[in-house]
């Protein structure tokens, strides 16, 4: 009997794992509780002044269910770390350039755009106004041009999993990411390693990496110039379902760049609200929250084009 019970929990385990999507969280005050207790209690880089952080968190494409559990997190984070003012946002004109101004970072949260055009800002123009395609157009153009500015500038980009497709198309906008997405297989177990142990943006995973269900990313246009520090990649031999066949072993999943005078800090990790359990993974979005702001100093200079 207990053979066959634990049979049937096996096959159900291997079951959500081969799923494209793990059973949604529900938001109560257990999971918050759990949530409070597992942040970082304090900053890694301490005696920094107060920054305040735009949250966009409106996706126009796939809505991904780890949305809200993102805010909820952040806004815990803010709040234990006391140096951030978290200021959510959801409409076009947060994007307006004197809007943008208030903000020292914004953090996209899984803000997709829909297919195939993937572009953000024409989605919320279409969505908001009774404008012509072609003004459209123009105005979603001039709102890419605001925030690639805002970031030139000093200002900081933080990009949750999904929103790397923001401007998917945008190979100027591909430039200021690091890299556009492709497409993922499955939802599957994965191991994501640290490139570099000793790099102070990786500290919190000491040196075991993270073990975690997620989709597993691949890139596109400027990923292949490798214009940013990678953080945490993946072996592309683990990986199952696979729709194209790739030269490299490994694929990149997390890095940090500048982009003029502002710096940008992307993790593919995480689709699932699950992996929010780990830690290691609030402590890295933490740091990653101090590097975009210009507190936490590091190594972001590029390693250029695959050798």
């Amino acid at each position: 009997m207990n053979k066959f019970i634990s049979s049937i929990l096996l096959f159900l385990f291997i079951t959500t794992l081969g799923a494209q999507s793990l059973e949604p969280i529900k938001i109560d005050d257990e999971w918050l509780a759990k949530i409070e207790k597992l942040v970082p209690s304090e900053p890694t880089v301490k005696n920094v002044s107060k920054k305040k952080i735009l949250v966009f968190s409106k996706a126009t494409g796939f809505d991904h269910w780890t949305i809200p559990h993102n805010i909820e997190l952040l806004k815990i984070m803010a709040k234990k770390s006391n140096i951030f003012e978290i200021h959510i946002g959801f409409d076009i004109e947060q994007f307006e350039k004197k809007n943008l101004k208030k903000y020292d970072a914004v953090i996209l949260n899984n803000s997709n755009p829909s297919g195939p055009d993937r572009d953000l800002f024409a989605d919320l123009l279409k969505q908001n106004t009774t404008i012509s395609d072609a003004e459209i157009k123009t105005k979603a153009a001039a709102y890419e041009q605001n925030f690639m500015h805002y970031i030139a500038k000093g200002g900081g980009l933080m990009i949750l999993h999904g929103a790397i497709t923001i401007q998917n198309n945008s190979m100027p906008f591909s430039r200021l990411t690091g890299g556009s997405f492709d497409y993922h297989p499955k939802q599957q177990e994965i191991h994501v390693k640290e490139v570099d142990p000793n790099h102070p943006m990786v500290q919190a995973f000491k040196g075991k990496g993270l073990i975690h269900v997620d989709e597993p990313y691949f890139f596109k246009n400027a990923y292949s110039e490798f214009n940013f520090r990678p953080l945490l990649y993946m072996e592309v031999d683990k990986i199952e379902g696979q729709k194209k066949e790739v030269k490299e072993k490994i694929i990149y999943v997390s890095w940090i760049k500048k982009y003029g005078k502002g710096r940008v800090f992307y993790t593919s990790p995480s689709h699932n609200a699950q992996s929010l359990d780990n830690p290691e993974l609030m402590q890295f979005f933490l740091d990653g929250m101090q590097y975009v702001v210009g507190d936490l100093k590091c190594d972001d200079s590029p390693i250029g084009i695959s050798k």
